[in-house]
């Protein structure tokens, strides 16, 4: 009978067999979306055989793909602590940290298919935190009440989505892109004075 620790190693070794082939699988399908299971195992440096025991079929992994995403923005909006400090402090720390999942959400925005939108219906942590935060900018004064917390989150996802194609498309620095896209967005959603 294996011992406490052998099971431990054995599950943090599972862990990252199936962190690696999901991370390969938003590599290989955002060049290809029609790449095949055996492309993403190789990328993930595994066998057929491996990625199988993960995910049998196609739609396990994009199914897995779609939840992996979703708890990547969730911990993204956590990570921006949205509740703490002035509304659109917190808003440009909501945009700064989903920026930097630009080529996961990419990869999802321009290839709709790869996802399973099931789970994308549902309201999500990351989509409540923003509302609860959009209506306290309202409640503060800072965040332009005529805005409503709905509008205020498609500005937001079109204003990363120009940012992230701005970098792919026209070679502009990372940095810069999310300087504009802070800059953009805090001038749409700033109330204005009265």
């Amino acid at each position: 009978m294996a011992d406490r620790s052998t099971i431990d190693v054995e599950s943090r070794a599972r862990a990252r067999t199936r962190r690696a082939i999901l991370d390969a699988a938003i590599t290989v399908l955002s060049q290809h979306s029609t790449a095949s299971l055996g492309d993403v195992a190789d990328a993930a440096g595994v066998g057929r055989t491996t990625l199988h025991r993960y995910f049998p079929e196609r739609a396990d992994l994009l199914t897995a793909l779609s939840t992996d995403v979703l708890a990547r923005i969730d911990s993204a909006a956590e990570r921006a602590q949205p509740d703490r400090g002035p509304a659109p402090d917190a808003l440009e720390r909501m945009c700064q940290e989903f920026f930097e999942l630009g080529d996961i959400l990419m990869c999802v925005f321009s290839q709709p298919e790869l996802v399973n939108t099931t789970a994308w219906e549902e309201c999500s942590e990351a989509d409540k935190a923003l509302i609860r935060l959009v209506e306290r900018g309202h409640a503060e004064g800072t965040l332009d009440p005529a805005l409503d917390p709905i509008w205020v989150q498609q500005v937001l996802w079109s204003t990363l989505y120009a940012a992230w194609q701005h970098t792919r498309e026209h070679g502009v620095s990372k940095h810069r892109a999310l300087d504009l896209c802070l800059r953009s967005l805090r001038k749409v959603v700033a109330a204005v004075p009265g």
